[in-house]
């Protein structure tokens, strides 16, 4: 096989997630909640190979045609922002106002948020809330907490988009690798979990889910607060 024809095989890998959402989508769209965030979880999944294979086979010099840049953007607005809105709404999770507010503010700061070329760092990590709602409204259908705190986190996460706040990439954010990758890994373990039991009450998954999201959230503030000695 040419390296061309590698190239286009990641491109065409990652243009999977296009079919992924729309399977995301049309189970949300049942009120399928569990079997919807399967399939972004698979997605996850995906959009966490690709990059590393994009980068192995070169697929900017091999595949130029195709820009898998905008062809990921693309699929993380579906897989990322616009069925997990969804998702809350529709779910009844955040009732009147609030749920109005939370699909305004997610939708309309993610695709402002996309569109910002300053939205990686030099040490490949993010500025910003990485507008990552499929994690963050899985976490909410897992723990189901007070609505007025679901948006006040919500208001928060979007509003950090627009800062200088550092977050890890779990695969590309070289510091403490050794550590979030692991810590990535187990959160898409205990995300399957809760959505294969239903997100059933008492679920140890939830714990684990709670966990690695705190430090998935923090690791990068907490990585500018400690700078790496030269």
């Amino acid at each position: 096989m040419t390296p061309q024809i590698k190239a286009l095989c990641v491109h065409l890998f990652t243009a999977t997630g296009a079919v992924l959402s729309m399977l995301a989508m049309l189970a949300a769209a049942e009120g399928k909640w569990s079997l919807m965030f399967l399939w972004l979880v698979v997605a996850f999944i995906v959009d966490g190979i690709d990059g590393p294979l994009a980068r192995h086979y070169h697929v900017k010099t091999n595949w130029p045609t195709y820009d898998g840049v905008l062809l990921d953007l693309i699929i993380d607005y579906l897989t990322y922002v616009f069925i997990p809105a969804f998702a809350l709404f529709h779910s009844g999770l955040l009732p009147g106002w609030t749920g109005w507010l939370a699909i305004i503010v997610i939708t309309y700061s993610s695709v402002v948020y996309f569109a910002d070329t300053r939205m990686k760092t030099t040490d490949n990590s993010f500025a910003g809330f990485p507008a990552c709602w499929n994690m963050v409204v899985l976490v909410l259908f897992a723990l189901e907490p007070n609505f007025y705190l679901m948006t006040a986190i919500i208001v928060a996460l979007a509003a950090s988009m627009f800062t200088n706040l550092k977050f890890v990439h779990p695969v590309r954010s070289e510091r403490w690798r050794w550590i979030t990758l692991p810590v990535a890994l187990a959160w898409v373990v205990f995300a399957a979990r809760a959505a294969w039991v239903d997100f059933a009450p008492g679920e140890l998954a939830h714990w684990g889910l709670a966990i690695t999201s705190v430090y998935l959230l923090v690791a990068g503030v907490a990585q500018q607060l400690l700078p790496e000695r030269a």
